[in-house]
C-alpha cells in the first residue's frame, strides 16, 4: 500500500486577494485574466498598493491537492518556503488542511517566500502577479525517494518548467513515481508558460501517464487547431483532458473520446476553477471511476470553488458527488 494516494510539487505560493476593477488594473498595468511573473520591486509595489488583503496558502497544485484532502485522500506536497513568517504560516496552513508539507521552511539566504498577488474584477476573472522567490529555487534535492516513490498520483506544475532546478525537480519526481508503479502527470499551467517549453512539454506528454490542460495550451502545445491538437494528443499521451472556459470538457485515451457537460455557473472568483477540476478529475482516476465520471467530478468541483471567494473549496465535495449521482 502506497503511503500517499497524491503527492504534488509544485510553486509554494501565499496567495494575497484584493478586489479591483478593470480601471484599476489598466492605472497599474495589470494585464488581466493571466499570470505574469514578477520581480521583486514590482512585487512590492502592487501588495502596497492592494486594498483589504486576503492571505492564503496557495498555488496550482496546493490548490489541487487541497481539494482531494477535502474528497479525504492522503496527500502530500513538495514545494520549498523560507524559513519567514509567510512561510511558517504556508507550511502550518498545509498541514491543518490534510496535506503533508513534507520540507521543512529553509533558513537562511536572501529569497523570500514567494507570494502572488491576484485582482479579482466584478466579473470574477482573476489577474495574477507573481514574485516566485524562493520556490524558483526547488530543485531535485527536495525530491525524496520515501515521498515521489510512495504515492499512486503524482501531478506536477508546468510553471516549474521556468526554472533548470525546477525542471530537474519535476523529472526526478516522475521518474521515482513511474518506477515505482504509481501514474505521474502534469498540468499544462498556461499558454504563456506552453510557448516557453513546447518542445519539453511535447515530450512529456509523451512520458506521462495524463495531462491537464484547457483550449488554448493545447493549440498553442502542437500549434494547429483546437481538434488538430487534440487528435495528437491522444496518439502521444495516456489521457488526455481539455478544458475550455465554460464548455464541454473534452477526455481521451486512446481510441476513446468523452465529452461531459458543463453547468454554466456565473463566478464569483474564477481562482482555482482549473486547478479544484484537476482535483475532482484526479480523485476520479484514483478511485477507479470511468472517464466520464472522473470528467463530471472535476466539473463539479470546479464549479464549487468559483462560487465564492478564494481557490479552495468550502464545501463537502463528496456530498456534492453524492447528490449529482457520482459516487
Amino acid at each position: 500500500m502506497k503511503t500517499y494516494q497524491v503527492v504534488g510539487i509544485g510553486n509554494a505560493i501565499v496567495d494575497v486577494f484584493s478586489q479591483a476593477d478593470d480601471s484599476f488594473l489598466e492605472l497599474m498595468g495589470i494585464e488581466k485574466s493571466i499570470m505574469q511573473l514578477v520581480e521583486r520591486e514590482r512585487g512590492e509595489l502592487l501588495y502596497a498598493a492592494m486594498k483589504d488583503r486576503v492571505q492564503a496558502p496557495g498555488g496550482s497544485v496546493a490548490n489541487t491537492l487541497a481539494g482531494l484532502g477535502n474528497l479525504g485522500l492522503r496527500t502530500a506536497f513538495i514545494g520549498r518556503v523560507h524559513d519567514d513568517a509567510l512561510g511558517r504560516f504556508y507550511a502550518t496552513s498545509m498541514a491543518a488542511g490534510g496535506t503533508d508539507f513534507v520540507n521543512p521552511p529553509v533558513p537562511g539566504g536572501e529569497l523570500p517566500t514567494s507570494r502572488s498577488m491576484i485582482f479579482v474584477s466584478p466579473d470574477g476573472e482573476r489577474s495574477m502577479n507573481t514574485y516566485l522567490g524562493i520556490s524558483s529555487e526547488l530543485g531535485p534535492q527536495d525530491v525524496s525517494d520515501a515521498v515521489a516513490g510512495a504515492t499512486a498520483y503524482l501531478f506536477l506544475e508546468g510553471y516549474l518548467y521556468d526554472k533548470p532546478k525546477g525542471k530537474e525537480a519535476f523529472e526526478r519526481a516522475a521518474r521515482l513515481c513511474q518506477q515505482a508503479g504509481g501514474k505521474a502527470g502534469i498540468a499544462l499551467s498556461d499558454p504563456f508558460c506552453v510557448d516557453r517549453h513546447r518542445d519539453d512539454f511535447r515530450r512529456l506528454v509523451k512520458d506521462l501517464d495524463y495531462v491537464i490542460g484547457n483550449e488554448h495550451e493545447w493549440s498553442s502545445l502542437y500549434q494547429t487547431d483546437l481538434e488538430s491538437a487534440l487528435k495528437q494528443a491522444a496518439a502521444d499521451a495516456g489521457v488526455v483532458v481539455c478544458t475550455r472556459s465554460g464548455d464541454e470538457v473534452i477526455l481521451m485515451r486512446g481510441e476513446e473520446r468523452v465529452v461531459v457537460p458543463v453547468r454554466r455557473v456565473v463566478p464569483v472568483d474564477a481562482t482555482g476553477a482549473g486547478d479544484l477540476f484537476a482535483a475532482g478529475f484526479i480523485y476520479g482516476m484514483a478511485s477507479g471511476q470511468s472517464l466520464a465520471t472522473a470528467g463530471r467530478m472535476g466539473c463539479t468541483a470546479a464549479a464549487e470553488v468559483i462560487s465564492h471567494f478564494g481557490a479552495r473549496p468550502e464545501a463537502d465535495l463528496k456530498s456534492l458527488f453524492r447528490s449529482q449521482g457520482l459516487i
